[in-house]
Parts: structure tokens; sequence; C-alpha cells
């Protein structure tokens, strides 16, 4: 029995030290196949002086973007620009379908004719009346005459005079619902609200606009000059220096900088939207946001929506 239980007490050991050895030659292979940690695709940039407040700021249209939406909902019947397209204020951008309207133009141009075969009416029923009334009171005896039918004649005159101002009135508005139908129709050709260049078309022909839509049918932007909008961490937002300018690095290439003029100060602290993916990236800080201005460069291409690095001089 003793010869027994050594034996099992010596196998239960070598068992146990294989099993140690064998793991031991398992995480050695792991690690031999782990890679090493790539750098950076692209170094971030460094700072000009170690005082400066560092942001991260977006590229956007000059005054910033137009999100053009539509006055009312309806079919798309025409898309008149396409993306990259450079417009001029008040030029037609897109026309909404205009059937129903025209129909009721259509309707609204004839009562213009009821109204006024009306009032041609009403002119020549006066006239008639004005006629009796006057051959009355050229009758050299008045006596001659009675002067219940003297006065039936005078207020017949009076009433075709109304009739008339009635008729004219009728015009009028006939008139004005035309005009009024002829502005909803134009109404319904959107227009761009200033000079600009379309930097996104999402309605096509066909499609169902609507005010209550989340995404615009067109996007304006002036994009001769761009502006950058930084993004100031709350807990730097007083010390960064008001008025001065500032420098600025693309995400994807940080070996180039680019002046920045101050332009402004947005006087509202907001919460952070513009996100850069860090894991360490707090999604709840407020932030102050600055505007610069960027003279865009002839020779390269720089386009609004970029993600940008911006150091800005710390007050002293």
């Amino acid at each position: 029995m003793n010869l027994v239980s050594t034996s099992i007490r010596y196998f239960t050991f070598i068992l146990a030290v294989a099993g140690v050895l064998a793991m031991g030659v398992v995480l050695q292979k792991l690690r031999s196949q782990d890679a090493a940690i790539p750098p950076p695709p692209v170094e971030p940039p460094k700072k000009q002086a170690p005082d400066d407040v560092a942001a991260t700021g977006i590229l956007e249209a000059r005054d910033e973007n137009v999100a053009i939406g539509v006055p009312i909902s309806g079919l798309v019947k025409e898309v008149k620009v396409v993306v990259n397209q450079v417009v001029k204020k008040d030029e037609p951008l897109l026309i909404l379908d205009d059937r129903e309207l025209t129909a009721s133009l259509l309707k609204q141009k004839a009562a213009i004719a009821v109204a006024e075969a009306n009032l041609v009416v009403s002119q020549a029923q006066l006239a008639k009346v004005q006629d009796m009334l006057d051959r009355l009171k050229s009758i050299p005896d008045q006596r001659a005459i009675s002067q219940d039918d003297l006065r039936n004649r005078t207020n017949d005159v009076l009433v075709s005079k109304a009739q008339q101002q009635a008729a004219e009135a009728q015009l009028l508005s006939a008139k004005a619902d035309v005009q009024q139908t002829e502005l909803l129709v134009d109404r319904l050709t959107v227009r761009a609200p200033r000079d600009g260049t379309i930097l996104q078309v999402n309605i096509r022909a066909g499609e169902y606009a609507s005010p209550q839509n989340r995404q615009p049918a067109l996007v304006l932007g002036d994009i001769a000059t761009l502006h950058v909008r930084a993004d100031v961490d709350e807990q730097n937002a007083m010390k960064i220096s008001p008025g001065k300018d500032a420098t600025l690095y693309l995400k994807s290439d940080s070996s180039k900088k680019y002046a920045i003029q101050f332009v402004r100060i947005e006087p509202y602290v907001i919460p952070k939207v513009s996100l850069t993916g860090a894991s360490s990236e707090r999604v709840d800080t407020r932030v102050l946001q600055v505007i610069y201005k960027l003279e865009k460069p002839k020779d390269e291409a720089l386009y609004v929506g970029q993600q940008v690095d911006v150091f800005i001089p710390r007050k002293p």
C-alpha cells in the first residue's frame, strides 16, 4: 500500500510540473505572437508655447452654414442646383409642386372677369337711373311731376351708386386673391438667402419635402473664407486671451500650421458636441466657443466639417 501511495504522489507531482511547463510554453508562444503597438498614424501637434490653451475645433463656412428648408410640405418638382455650385442671393434653388395653387389661380382670374362684368353692369344701371333723374329735374315746371316719383328716382341713383361701389370692391377683392395666390406660388420657389456655395443636396425631384424634416433640404455656405469654431473647455475659459490670433493644425496633418485671426467669442457656454473619439474624453463637458477666421489657401484643399487642433495664447 505504501508503494502504491508513493507512486500516486510522485505521478501527481509529475503531472503538475508538466502542466506548469505546458502553460509556460503556451504563454511564451502568445507573447511571441503579440504585435508591437503601432505608432499613431499622425503625430499630435506640439504647442507653440507651453502655456497655450489647446482646443478642438471644426471648420465651418463664414457666418455659419445655412440649412435651407421649405415653407410648406409638398412634392419637390425640381432641384435647380448641385453640390459645389456657387449661387447668388435670390437665385432659385428648388421648386415645389404648384399645380394646386395654379388651378386656384385660374379660378380666381376668372372671378376677376366676372367682377369686371358686374362693374360694367352696375355702371350702366347707374347711368340709366341718373339719366331718368336728370330728365325729371330738367322739367321747367316741377309741379308737373310727382314728388314721390322724384324721391324714388333719387333713391334709385343712390342705390345704383352703392351697387357700383360694391362691384368695384368685389373687383379689388378678386384681384387681391390673384395677387395672394401668385405670391404663394412664388413662395414655392425656394431662393438663396445670400451668396454662397451649395454644400449639401439632401432632396431630389419627386421626393416629399416638409418643414418638419430633421435633415435640411439644402445646405448653403460661404466657403471663400472659412471660420474655425474652437471648443475651449470651461475650466480653461478664463485663461484664454480675447482678441489675439491663434494657431491651427489639421487632425490629418500636424506638420502644417495655419495662422487664424480672432473674430469673436460666443458669450454662451454650451455642452460639448464635437467629440474626438478619445477614450478619456468626457462627453458631459461644457465648452466656450471661440470663432476664428482662416483665409482658405489656394494650393491646399480644406473642407467644411474637418476637425482641427487649435492653440490659443493664454492670458498674461
